[in-house]
C-alpha cells in the first residue's frame, strides 16, 4: 500500500487536493474509445465515411475464461452446432455466476465486423433459443453502428444473458455505502429499495432507521442492510411491488445488498467495523453536491483505498444546486481521485450507454471510478445508477469461489440476536467452505480460549429461508437454545476438523498513515482484523524505536482483553483518535486454552 494514502486522512492534507491532470474520463457512448477498450490512436484506414462515428476497429481479444463471449453471427445453426453453443453458454454463465455478456457481430480476435439488420435479427432469435434451453433470459444492453467495408448499415449488439432464479442461487453483491453525515445515504437507499422518491424532508429514509434516536436526529448510528433485486430481464424488484424480502428474493436473479454505514465522525468505529467485517464487494461513496468533499468524506475515501475496496461515487442533491455548483463538485472529486495516493481514473456517467460502459470497465480495472450525479427528490439520473447496478458483474471470478468452497467451513460472527420462538441467532459472512442446516460446528474463542460445540438449526439469506450457504455469502444462522451470553462479535464458527488456533500476541507489517507525534512501544490502539475489533498494546517495533507518519515497520501487538482467531495475511487497520494505520498480519503466536486463561487480565 502506498504510504501516500495517508494524505486522505484527517489533518494531513490540503482541502483542494493535488493538481488536476485534465478532465474526467467520459464514457464515449456507442463504440467510443473508453467503451470498447481499443488501442489509443488506432485509425481505421479511411473507413470513416459519410461522417459516421469514429469507432475503434477492435475490442480486446476474447478471453477463454470470464463471462464475455464474442459471436460473429448465429444464423440457422445445425443441431450439432446449436448444442455446442448451448454448452458454451452454460460455461460463460458459470464463469459469471449466473450472468454472461454476448457481443454479436464481433470476431474472436475482437474485430468489430457488424451484421446487417436481417442477420442480426436471426442471430438474436438463435441466442434467445439458446437462453431458453439453459433457463435464462436475454436483454439487449445496447446497439452500435460500425463502419466496416460495407455501404449497408451494420451493427454490433451487446446482450446480457441472465439465469432465471433457481433454488435461491441468485447472484448477490454487497455494496457498502459511505459518505459524510447528511449527504443523503439513507435517503438514496430508501428511494432505491422502496421505489418512491423522497419528499425533500427525508421521508424515504424512515424505514431504514433501527433506533428511535436515529429517527429523531435523522442520522444513522448503526449498520443496517437493505436489498434491491433485479429479475432475469433486468427489471427492478423492490418493496414497491413486493411486500416482503422473501418475495424479492424469489423474484430476483441478482441481489444488491446495501450496507448502510454511519457518516458522523463519532461513529467512525462502526463504519470501520462494517467495512472490515462484512467483506463488501465494492463501495458507494456519496458526496453532496452543495457541500462537496466535506467532513468524513475524505476519510471514508481513504478507508476504501486502504482496505482495497473498489468504489464508485454518487453526487447527490443536484436538485438543490445550480449546474455550475454540481460541475465544481465533480471537478473537485476529479482532482482528489487523481492524487498520487488515489491514482484513479474518473469516469463521468451521463447516459445509459455510459452506465453500461462504466459497469464493465469498473469490473475490469480497479483504477476506473464511475461518477454519477443524481437527485433522490426529482429522480434525475436515478435510472443510470440502476442500469449500472443491474449490469455490474461479480468482482470475483468463479474459480476463486470454487477454491473457497473446497476449504473447511469458517463463518464470521458479526451480529448476535435473540429471536422469540427461535432462540439465539448469529449474523455474519461465510469466509470459506459450505454450511448446511444441521451441521455441527464449534464457536470461539471464548474469554478462556475455548471452542464450544453447537448445531446450525436453520439458515436465512436476505430474510428468507435457505438450506445451503456457500463461501462469500452473508446470512443469519439459528442456533436454537445455545446460550447467547457465551457469544460475542468477532468470534468464528468453524468445522471441528479445522482444529483452530488462537493468539493473544501477533505481528503485523504496518504503514502509519497518520500520528500527531511519534508512535512508540506501549501505545494502545483499537485493532480491526476482519470481524475482530479489540484494543491492543504495541509490545515491540522491530528495527526501530519509534515511527512517524508515513513510515513502515513490523510491529508486535498484544490483545488487552481476550485471545482472538487470526490468520496470517489478513488485512489489518488500527486507530486511536486521529492516529490511523494499515497493514497485514505476518505472524501469530498460537496459544492453548490454559495459556489464554493465564494471560487474562494482562
Amino acid at each position: 500500500m502506498d504510504s501516500r494514502v495517508s494524505e486522505l486522512f484527517g489533518g494531513c492534507c490540503r482541502p483542494g487536493g493535488g493538481p488536476a491532470v485534465g478532465g474526467a474520463l467520459k464514457a464515449k457512448g456507442a463504440g467510443g474509445s473508453s467503451g470498447c477498450g481499443g488501442p489509443k490512436g488506432k485509425k481505421k484506414n479511411g473507413r470513416n465515411r459519410g461522417g459516421k462515428a469514429n469507432n475503434p476497429p477492435y475490442l480486446p481479444p476474447e478471453a477463454e475464461d470470464g463471462n464475455i463471449e464474442y459471436k460473429l453471427k448465429l444464423v440457422n445453426p445445425s443441431q450439432y452446432r446449436f448444442e455446442h453453443l448451448v454448452t458454451q453458454m452454460k460455461w460463460r454463465l458459470q464463469e459469471g455466476r449466473g450472468e454472461a455478456v454476448y457481443q454479436i457481430g464481433v470476431e474472436d480476435n475482437g474485430l468489430l465486423v457488424g451484421l446487417a439488420e436481417e442477420e442480426m435479427r436471426a442471430s438474436l432469435k438463435t441466442l434467445h433459443r439458446m437462453a431458453e434451453k439453459v433457463g435464462a433470459d436475454i436483454t439487449v444492453l445496447r446497439e452500435r453502428e460500425v463502419d466496416y467495408d460495407s455501404d449497408t448499415p451494420r451493427k454490433i449488439t451487446e446482450v446480457l444473458v441472465r439465469k432465471v432464479p433457481d433454488n435461491q442461487q441468485f447472484l448477490d453483491l454487497r455494496v457498502a455505502v459511505l459518505g459524510n453525515v447528511d449527504s443523503g445515504k439513507s435517503t438514496l437507499l430508501g428511494v432505491l429499495t422502496q421505489g418512491e422518491l423522497d419528499n425533500g424532508r427525508g421521508r424515504a429514509r424512515l424505514n431504514l432507521f433501527r433506533h428511535l434516536h436515529e429517527i429523531q436526529s435523522g442520522r444513522t448510528s448503526s449498520i443496517s442492510f437493505e436489498i434491491l433485486g433485479f429479475n432475469s430481464k433486468g427489471e427492478v424488484v423492490n418493496y414497491s411491488d413486493s411486500r416482503t424480502a422473501e418475495e424479492i428474493c424469489e423474484s430476483s436473479s441478482k441481489m444488491i445488498t446495501f450496507i448502510d454505514l454511519a457518516g458522523h465522525h463519532k461513529y467512525l468505529h462502526t463504519t470501520i467495523f462494517g467495512l472490515t467485517s462484512y467483506c463488501p464487494d465494492c463501495a458507494l461513496l456519496l458526496v453532496s453536491a452543495n457541500t462537496g468533499i466535506a467532513g468524513t468524506t475524505r476519510e471514508h475515501l481513504g478507508l476504501a483505498l486502504a482496505l482495497k475496496v473498489p468504489f464508485f461515487i454518487v453526487v447527490s442533491k443536484v436538485d438543490l444546486c445550480a449546474k455550475t455548483t454540481v460541475e465544481r463538485t465533480v471537478r473537485q472529486l476529479e482532482r482528489v481521485l487523481k492524487q498520487p495516493g488515489c491514482h484513479k481514473v474518473p469516469m463521468l456517467v451521463t447516459s445509459e450507454d455510459d452506465a453500461v460502459t462504466a459497469a464493465q470497465q469498473f469490473a475490469q480495472s480497479p483504477n476506473v471510478t464511475p461518477i454519477f450525479t443524481l437527485s433522490s427528490v426529482s429522480g434525475e439520473s436515478l435510472d443510470l445508477l440502476k442500469v449500472f447496478l443491474n449490469i455490474l458483474p461479480p468482482l470475483t471470478n468463479s474459480k476463486e469461489q470454487e477454491e473457497l468452497m473446497q476449504q473447511l467451513t469458517e463463518f464470521q460472527v458479526d451480529e448476535i440476536y435473540t429471536v422469540p420462538e427461535v432462540g439465539t441467532v448469529v449474523g455474519g459472512t461465510l469466509s470459506s467452505g459450505i454450511c448446511r442446516e444441521g451441521d455441527q460446528l464449534v464457536v470461539g474463542p471464548t474469554d478462556d480460549g475455548c471452542f464450544l460445540e453447537l448445531r446450525v438449526c436453520s439458515i436465512q439469506r436476505n430474510r428468507s429461508a435457505c438450506r445451503v450457504l456457500r463461501a462469500g455469502q452473508a446470512a443469519t444462522l439459528a442456533l436454537g437454545d445455545f446460550d447467547r451470553a457465551l457469544l460475542r462479535k468477532g468470534m468464528v464458527m468453524v468445522s471441528p476438523e479445522m482444529n483452530p488456533t488462537i493468539c493473544s500476541v501477533f505481528e503485523a507489517e504496518i504503514v502509519l498513515l497518520f500520528h500527531a507525534t511519534t508512535f512508540r512501544r506501549g501505545f494502545q490502539v483499537t485493532v480491526h482484523v476482519g470481524n475482530v475489533r479489540q484494543t491492543a498494546v504495541v509490545e515491540k517495533i522491530h528495527a526501530k524505536d519509534k515511527l512517524r507518519t508515513g513510515e513502515k515497520a513490523v510491529v508486535r501487538f498484544r490483545f488487552m482483553k481476550h485471545p482472538e482467531y487470526l490468520k496470517v495475511g489478513a488485512k489489518l487497520l488500527f486507530r486511536e483518535g486521529v492516529t490511523k494505520g494499515i497493514g497485514h498480519v505476518t505472524d501469530v503466536q498460537a496459544i492453548t486454552a490454559g495459556e489464554a486463561q493465564a494471560n487474562r487480565g494482562f
